[in-house]
Formats: structure tokens, C-alpha cells, sequence
């Protein structure tokens, strides 16, 4: 049988795990400048912590661990032979793998609540998993780079977090990304506008997907969930905005004027744009998109998603907004937090698009000794403790190369490998050490080797 991997999954060579660890460091470097500190938690949580967390779309997606040994034994028979797999997956399984970070950083913070100073700033770059559709920038298994902050209200926060996103992606070269931003309160004060309070997440689930469906069907969704006709047409502006961003607030304000908390939504949105506006931004775009709603239940505030570059066919790079009660479901009220993700896979995507890959090295030796003579192996095994012992990088040719053929071998590894200094024979105490990028040879000691590799 022919190896293979799940559907939704990869494998990285060299290159790209170098290439990924530049944009990870890269993001890493940014948490800590804007001042977060890093946690990990497990890869699986108790199936009770993830589920109900995401609406009934996430709950599909999450990944169920079977239980260990034999989980049918304990499963009730008349539900086996229903063969309602809903009804049972609680019987058989207690744990799934993590959907995404911040639920499980929600469950952290209040089991260590005792622990953690206020604000609690975090960030945390680990896999999480979705048994989603694969396809293009979407995968079963991927990376997500998260920063939370808990234990605050004040607005600053959104603030400084759209000066993060600035920050990482103009360092990553992908000037151009439009930040767009929303506030569930406008969502809800919407819904109350035009009557249809009741269906808020199937009106608000139904919304987000005006760029990828088009607004017939998205119409045709809403109708199929229940909102009526009458309240279709009350939301017909808002698929036509297309002012300034406090244009659009303006028009907004005006259209939710009796809503309590549509017009509490504004001001929020209002005060961040317009401090953004004052600070500026270094690269990137910020957009006031009233269509903006991402299906997680649990924001209730700032909404968050981030856009390539125009020229590049992507979903979002990165998403996140505000979740004043998200703690609460674990028993600690009162702790409002906010927090984005970076799409580490979909931006790698972008990265290799747009051909911004160029100065990342693969990690290599600064020097190779090559192995033509068996007697001196021991001898340059020595040598390379010592240049390892002085911090730097250095490899040993391990299969002995005596025919021509061989030797040529090992010379070409030293080319396709990139490496700078070629240790190539010894004699006596002395190396010969050739400079591969100006064809330079110098016979030298161990001290000299030192310092000319330093």
C-alpha cells in the first residue's frame, strides 16, 4: 500500500519549515514588543470544555477523540442501534482535539485565574484542527498565532491590536492588507431595527458571507432560516456601503438611531477609528465593514479580519474582536476580553505568491569537513567539538569517499547545501580550508580556523 497522509494535512521539507519559522518568529517578535507573554495549552480538551462554544456550524467541525479501550461497551444499546451518531459521540467520546485557541485560553484563564495579573496579556502559537472541506488556504491541521488580553474594557486594546496587525505584516513585506472591522452591537442593533432579534446568529452567520456568495443567496439563506421578507429589505443598505469609513458610521448612526445597542456599537467603532486615524498606520488599510459578522458565538464587541494585498486570491489572514462574557461559561464572570489570530498557513500562502521568500535561509553549517581519509577522521571530529564548543555551525561528511565518483559526492553536497567553508584534507596540524563563494585556500591550525570561522 502506497504511503500516504489525511486529506487536510501536509508534510514540510527544509525550506518550508525554515520559511515558516521566519513568519512565526516574525509574529512571535511583535507579541512581546506590544508586551504579551506566552502560554501553551494541550493539543485536546474534555469534549464538555469546546463543545457549545462555536454555534452549531463549529460543533460540527470539531475532531472527537474515541475513548481508550473498548468505548462501545459503555454505549447504550438502543442508541447503537438508532445509529444516531449524535446521540452516542457524548457516550463514546470525552475528549476532542482543540477547534482554535481561545476557547481553550478562556478555560486557562479561569483555572488559573489565582495566578494570572490583570490584564493578562497572552499569545500563543500552536496546531489546532477542523474537519473542514480542504482547499485552497484551508486545512484539516494548522497552525494558529494568537495575542488575548483579559481583564480589561477599555477600547485602547482594539486599538493596539489593529497597530499589531500593521506591525507583523508590514515586517512580512505584504504592505497593502486591509484590516476590516465591525461590532456585534451594530449586528444586533440591526437585528432589532428591522424585527428579527430572534434570528440574529442565522442573520449574522447569513451576512458574513455577502464576499463569497453574493447577495441573492445570501438573501436566499436568510429567507431559509426564517427572517422575513419585510426585514430583508430594511438591510438592503447595508450591501451597498461604500463611503468613507466615518461616512459610513454617520449613515449608520442615522439607521440605528433607536437602537440602544447599535448606537453604543458606533461610538465604539467610532472612537477606534478615529484614534487610528490620529496614530496611523504604516502599511496596511483600515475598513468599516458593516457586513462583517463571523459565525462564533461568543464576540460581543469589536470584530476583527484581515485581507491580502489586492492581487492575491485568499480568504482571511487573520481574525479575532471582543468577548465580554466568553470566561463566564467557565464559571468566572465579569472578565472582558479581546484578541486576534494570524493565519499562519494562509499567510505563508500569500508570502510564496508574491515571491517574498528570498532572504529566508535554510539552517546550514558555516563549515563542512570532508571525508577523504579515514586515518584523520578522529582528528577532525576533535576539531569540530572544538568549533561547535565556539559557536559555530559545523558538520562532518560521515561516508568515507576514496574513488573519484565518491568525492565528487561529497562536493556536490557542499553546493546543493549552500556551504560557505569547505574543510577539504589534513596534514600534519594543519587544514585546508576553502572559501567556496571566492575560491580562496588557506592552510591554517585549529586556532587560526577559529578565528577565520568567527
Amino acid at each position: 500500500m502506497k504511503p500516504s497522509i489525511p486529506k487536510g494535512t501536509r508534510d514540510f521539507s527544509p525550506t518550508e519549515v525554515a520559511n515558516r519559522t521566519y513568519i512565526m518568529n516574525t509574529i512571535k517578535t511583535a507579541f512581546e514588543t506590544y508586551g504579551f507573554q506566552p502560554i501553551e495549552t494541550p493539543s485536546f480538551e474534555n469534549s464538555s470544555t469546546l463543545m457549545g462554544k462555536y454555534g452549531e456550524e463549529g460543533d460540527r467541525l470539531i475532531f472527537k477523540i474515541l475513548n481508550s479501550g473498548d468505548f462501545l461497551k459503555k454505549a447504550d444499546d438502543k442508541l447503537l442501534s438508532e445509529k444516531n451518531s449524535l446521540k452516542v459521540t457524548s457516550q463514546i467520546s470525552e475528549k476532542a482535539l482543540r477547534y482554535d485557541l481561545t476557547v481553550p485560553f478562556a478555560r486557562y484563564v479561569v483555572q488559573h485565574q489565582n495566578d494570572i495579573t490583570f490584564p493578562f496579556k497572552r499569545y500563543q502559537i500552536q496546531p489546532v484542527w477542523r474537519a473542514d472541506r480542504p482547499q485552497k488556504g484551508r486545512f484539516r491541521e494548522f497552525f494558529q498565532c494568537d495575542a488575548d488580553v483579559v481583564g480589561s474594557k477599555s477600547l485602547w486594546q482594539e486599538v493596539e491590536f489593529i497597530q499589531l496587525y500593521d506591525t507583523v505584516f508590514t515586517n512580512l513585506g505584504l504592505a497593502g492588507t486591509t484590516i476590516k472591522m465591525n461590532n456585534r452591537k451594530i449586528l444586533s442593533g440591526i437585528a432589532e431595527v428591522i424585527g428579527a432579534q430572534d434570528k440574529l446568529i442565522d442573520f449574522t452567520v447569513a451576512l458574513d458571507k455577502l464576499d463569497k456568495i453574493g447577495k441573492e443567496k445570501v438573501e436566499a439563506e436568510m429567507l431559509s432560516k426564517g427572517v422575513s421578507e419585510e426585514a430583508i429589505q430594511k438591510v438592503q443598505p447595508l450591501f451597498t456601503f461604500n463611503g468613507t469609513n466615518l461616512e459610513n458610521l454617520d449613515a449608520l448612526a442615522a439607521m440605528l438611531a433607536i437602537s440602544e445597542e447599535g448606537t453604543k456599537g458606533v461610538a465604539e467603532l467610532r472612537f477606534v477609528i478615529n484614534a487610528v486615524n490620529e496614530l496611523g498606520l504604516a502599511t496596511a488599510n483600515l475598513e468599516v465593514d458593516v457586513t462583517l459578522a463571523r459565525g462564533l458565538n461568543y464576540y460581543t464587541g469589536a470584530i476583527f479580519e484581515v485581507v491580502a494585498p489586492k492581487g492575491v486570491q485568499m480568504g482571511s489572514i487573520g481574525g479575532g474582536g471582543r468577548y465580554d462574557d466568553l470566561t463566564g461559561i467557565f464559571g468566572l464572570k465579569d472578565v472582558s476580553g479581546v484578541g486576534i489570530s494570524f493565519g499562519l498557513d494562509r499567510i505563508y500562502l500569500v508570502l510564496e505568491e508574491l515571491g517574498l521568500f528570498k532572504s529566508v535561509d535554510l539552517p546550514k553549517p558555516k563549515v563542512i569537513f570532508l571525508n577523504f581519509d579515514a586515518s584523520t577522521d578522529l582528528v577532525k571530529m576533535k576539531a569540530i567539538k572544538v568549533l561547535r564548543e565556539n559557536n559555530i555551525k559545523s558538520e562532518f561528511y560521515p561516508d568515507l569517499g576514496e574513488s573519484n565518483k565518491a568525492q565528487k559526492r561529497q562536493w556536490k553536497y557542499v553546493t546543493n547545501r549552500a556551504i560557505e567553508f569547505v574543510v577539504s584534507k589534513l596534514e600534519g596540524d594543519l587544514f585546508t580550508l576553502k572559501n567556496m563563494n571566492s575560491s580562496e585556500q588557506f592552510d591554517c591550525s585549529l586556532a587560526e580556523l577559529i578565528e577565520k570561522l568567527s
